[in-house]
C-alpha cells in the first residue's frame, strides 16, 4: 500500500457498494481476503481505499461508483485530514476554472512533478486573486495575512489523485458545484462544528441591504463563518471577510472565488479575531452583513474600552452583540446599511439600554425584525434581526423605528383549519417570512429616502399591520427600559379579528358541536375475542396486495404532507428544497399520495394513521412518514387503517430506543377477511375518523372562541353583557 494512502471508514466502504454498514460487518467476517484495517479504533476501524477498491472489484460488488462518491471519500480519508484536503480541492479547482490551459499543462505529468509544478502555478494565481500572502498596513488589509495561503509542494504531493478527482469532477458539473458538492458533505458529515446560517435567512438578509436606490456594491462580513451571507449577494463589485478560525476562512476566500459571477468582484478574506484584531481598520462599506456569535463573555471587554468603535457607548461585558453592532456601523460609509442577527435578549437587557437609546436617537437603528423560532442556531428562540443606518451629513436622522414580528404570525384560519402557527425548523415557511418583512421594509425604506412629507411617508399600508409590523416613533420607545422587542410594541391583532369575528368561530363551533353530537358511535355489541386468521403488512407487501414507500426526498415546487400533519390531521404544511441535496447522482422524485393511500408515522409509537383524500392527493411524502398503497381490489383503505390503529397491534410492532420508539410497518397484523366484509370494517372505521375529526376541530374552535373573548374583554372591543 502507498504510504499516506487514503483511508475509508465501513460506512464509507457501504457508500461505495451501495450496501448497508451491515453488509461491510459481513463481508470482514465471511471474507479472510477483506483488507485488513490500516487505522482508526477497534470499534471504528479504517481501511485503505486502493485495496478496498481492489477487493470490491475481484468481488463484483464495484459496479457503479458515481464519481462524486469516489472523490468524496479521497477527500474525507486524506491523510491530513478532509478540512486541508478541501482546501486544496479549491485551490486545484480556481486554477481549473480560471486558468483551464495550465491545468492541462499540469494534470500531465506524474504526480511528483505535478506538485512542484502546481505549487508555483497556485502562488501565482492565489497572489492575483487574494494578494500576497502577507500584507502591510495599506488601510485595508492591517498587516494581516491572506486567508489562503500557498501550499507547498510537499502538502499537495498526498493529494494530487484527489485533485485530479475533483477536475475531472468539475468537467462533468462546473468548478463551482464541485467545491459546493464537496463543502456541503463536510458540513453535513461536522454539524456541531459549524454554526450555519441557514439559506433562506442568508438571502432574507442579503434583500435588505439591496433594497432601494442605493446599491449594496461593496460587503463587509466579519464574522463570516462558511460565507453563506456574502454568497447570498446577487450584484456586488468587492467582498470583504474575516473569520477567527483559519480553516473556515480560508474555506470561504475559495468559495466566494469560485462563486463570484463578476470577473472583476475583488475577494478579500482575512483571520483573525475581528474585535481584537480587525484586519479592515480603515475599511467603509456599502453595507455590512453579519451573523456573530452570541453570548461571548471573552470577547475584549478588558482591552478595548478605548476604542474608536463605541461611538454609542462602551458595550458591557454582558453585551458582545451590542460590539458587533458597533463594529458594523464603524466599517459604513454614510448612509450605508447593516443587517445583523441577533440574540432577542440583545432587545430588552437593562445592561444595553443606553446603547440602544443613543442608536434610536442617532438615527442608526432603522428596524427590528422578529424571526420565527427555528430560523438560525440556536433554533429553540426566535431570533432578531437588526437593520441599521450610518448616519452622517446629509442623512436625516430617522425620528421613527420599524418593527416587523414574524415569530408568531396571527393567522386566523390556523385554528380552525389546525394550520400550525408557525413553522418550527424544518417547517418554516422562508418565503411568508421573507414576503412579510420586505412588503414592512420597502416602504418604510422608499418613505425615509423620499422624506417625511412624501406620500411614501404618510401612507402606512403595508406598514402598519396588527400583529405583524408597525412603524414606531423613537419618543414613544425611550424609556426606563427602551426596550425594542416587536411584539411588546406589536398587539396581536384585534380579537382574533374582532367581535364580528367571534361570532362566526362561535357560530361554527355550535355547528361543530352539533355534528359531533350526530357523529357520536352508538353503544357496541359486546362478544368475545375474534380469532381471525392473521397477515402482516410485510406479507401482503410480498404478495402484491399493497406498495410500501418511504417519505423524505426529492425536490420541487408542491406542498409536502409532514408527520405533524398527520398527527394532527392538518393540510399539508412542508415544502420541498428548491435544489437537491448534496448527494450522489441524480435527485430522487418525491413519493406522491394519492386518494386511498395509508400514511403512518414512523417515529413516537403513537397510533395514528391517516387515509389520504381528495384534498390532501398530490402531496409529496414527508420525512419520518411510510406510505401503504392498497390493490383496491384485494385491501379496503379504511379497513387497513383501521386495523394498523390498534393499540396491542402497534405495541408489538415497535422497537425502542434510548431516546425514541419506531414503528416497523412491516410487523403490523392485518386479519384475513374477504373484501365486503373488510369494507363494512371500513365504513365503521370512516364514521370514527369523521367523529375524531369533530372533536379536534371542537378543540380548536373553542380554544380560538375562550381566547378571543379574553383578549376583547381586556382590551376594550367585548363588553360583558
Amino acid at each position: 500500500m502507498p504510504e499516506n494512502s487514503t483511508e475509508v471508514t465501513a460506512a464509507g466502504i457501504a457508500r461505495l457498494a451501495g450496501v448497508g454498514r451491515a453488509a461491510v460487518s459481513n463481508w470482514r467476517r465471511r471474507h479472510a481476503d477483506f483488507p485488513k484495517p490500516v487505522g482508526g479504533t477497534e470499534t471504528s476501524p479504517s481501511f485503505a481505499l486502493p485495496e478496498v477498491e481492489q477487493w470490491l472489484r475481484d468481488q463484483g460488488k464495484l459496479a457503479e461508483v458515481p464519481l462524486r462518491e469516489r472523490v468524496w471519500q479521497q477527500l474525507a480519508g486524506h491523510p491530513a485530514g478532509a478540512v486541508p484536503a478541501l482546501v486544496h480541492a479549491g485551490c486545484a479547482l480556481l486554477l481549473v476554472r480560471d486558468r483551464p490551459t495550465a491545468w492541462l499543462e499540469i494534470s500531465a505529468v506524474s504526480d511528483g512533478r505535478m506538485a512542484k509544478v502546481l505549487h508555483l502555478a497556485l502562488n501565482d494565481l492565489l497572489t492575483s486573486r487574494f494578494g500576497p500572502a502577507t500584507e502591510s498596513g495599506d488601510g485595508s488589509g492591517g498587516g494581516t495575512k491572506r486567508a489562503v495561503h500557498t501550499p507547498t509542494a510537499d502538502e499537495l504531493l498526498p493529494s494530487v489523485p484527489l485533485l485530479r478527482a475533483a477536475a475531472e469532477l468539475a468537467a462533468e458539473t462546473g468548478a463551482r458545484q464541485a467545491f459546493e458538492f464537496l463543502l456541503g458533505r463536510q458540513l453535513d458529515a461536522n454539524p456541531r462544528q459549524f454554526t450555519l446560517t441557514p439559506p433562506g435567512l442568508a438571502e432574507l438578509m442579503a434583500a435588505l441591504v439591496e433594497t432601494g436606490s442605493r446599491p449594496a456594491r461593496t460587503v463587509l462580513d466579519p464574522a463570516t463563518g462558511t460565507g453563506a451571507l456574502l454568497r447570498a449577494l446577487s450584484r456586488p463589485t468587492a467582498l470583504y471577510a474575516q473569520d477567527a478560525d483559519p480553516d473556515l476562512a480560508a474555506l470561504t476566500a475559495l468559495r466566494l472565488a469560485l462563486n463570484s459571477t463578476i470577473e472583476s468582484c475583488t475577494v478579500a478574506v482575512r483571520t483573525g479575531d475581528t474585535l481584537r484584531a480587525d484586519a479592515f481598520p480603515q475599511l467603509a462599506v456599502d453595507a455590512v452583513l453579519c451573523h456573530p456569535p452570541f453570548n461571548e463573555r471573552n470577547w475584549g471587554h478588558d482591552v478595548l474600552a478605548y476604542d474608536p468603535r463605541w461611538e454609542y457607548g462602551f458595550p458591557a461585558r454582558t453585551e458582545s452583540e451590542l460590539a458587533w453592532v458597533q463594529h458594523a456601523l464603524a466599517h459604513l460609509r454614510e448612509g450605508g446599511t447593516a443587517v445583523l442577527l441577533m440574540p432577542p435578549a440583545a432587545a430588552s437587557r437593562r445592561s444595553g439600554r443606553r446603547i440602544r437609546a443613543d442608536l434610536l436617537r442617532r438615527g442608526a437603528l432603522r428596524a427590528v425584525v422578529a424571526l420565527p423560532a427555528g430560523a438560525a442556531p440556536p433554533y429553540g428562540i426566535p431570533l432578531h434581526l437588526w437593520v441599521l443606518r450610518k448616519p452622517g451629513a446629509g442623512v436625516r436622522p430617522s425620528p421613527e423605528l420599524l418593527l416587523v414580528d414574524t415569530a408568531e404570525p396571527a393567522e386566523p384560519a390556523a385554528a380552525t383549519t389546525g394550520a400550525p402557527a408557525s413553522g418550527g425548523r424544518d417547517r418554516l415557511d422562508w418565503q411568508a417570512v421573507r414576503s412579510a418583512v420586505l412588503d414592512a421594509w420597502e416602504p418604510f425604506e422608499r418613505a425615509e429616502r423620499t422624506g417625511p412629507e412624501s406620500d411614501a411617508a404618510l401612507d402606512r399600508t403595508g406598514q402598519d399591520r396588527p400583529g405583524v409590523s408597525r412603524v414606531v416613533p423613537v419618543i414613544e420607545l425611550l424609556d426606563d427600559d427602551v426596550d425594542l422587542a416587536p411584539a411588546r410594541h406589536l398587539p396581536p391583532p384585534t380579537a382574533g379579528g374582532g367581535a364580528a369575528e367571534l361570532t362566526r368561530v362561535r357560530d361554527r363551533l355550535t355547528e361543530t358541536l352539533r355534528l359531533t353530537a350526530t357523529l357520536t358511535p352508538p353503544l357496541a355489541d359486546l362478544s368475545d375475542p375474534a380469532h381471525w386468521p392473521l397477515t402482516t403488512v410485510g406479507e401482503l407487501a410480498r404478495a402484491g396486495a399493497l406498495q410500501l414507500r418511504t417519505g423524505g426526498s426529492g425536490t420541487g415546487p408542491g406542498p409536502v404532507l409532514t408527520e405533524y400533519d398527520v398527527l394532527g390531521s392538518t393540510v399539508p404544511s412542508g415544502t420541498l428544497p428548491a435544489t437537491p441535496a448534496s448527494t450522489d447522482g441524480p435527485p430522487e422524485e418525491p413519493v406522491l399520495v394519492e386518494p386511498g393511500d395509508v400514511v403512518v408515522p414512523v417515529l413516537g409509537g403513537g397510533t395514528v394513521a391517516r387515509v389520504i383524500d381528495e384534498a390532501t392527493a398530490g402531496a409529496a411524502l414527508g420525512r419520518n412518514l411510510q406510505l401503504l398503497r392498497p390493490d383496491p381490489a384485494a385491501l379496503d383503505p379504511w379497513f387497513l387503517a383501521g386495523f394498523l390503529r390498534g393499540t396491542a397491534n402497534n405495541r408489538q410492532a415497535s422497537s425502542y430506543a434510548s431516546t425514541a420508539t419506531r414503528l416497523d410497518a412491516r410487523r403490523l397484523q392485518l386479519p384475513r377477511l374477504p373484501l365486503a366484509e373488510q369494507q363494512r370494517y371500513g365504513a365503521q372505521f370512516r364514521a370514527l375518523a369523521a367523529f375524531e375529526d369533530a372533536l379536534r376541530l371542537t378543540g380548536r374552535l373553542g380554544g380560538q372562541l375562550v381566547q378571543g373573548m379574553y383578549d376583547g374583554l381586556t382590551d376594550g372591543t367585548v363588553t360583558p353583557k
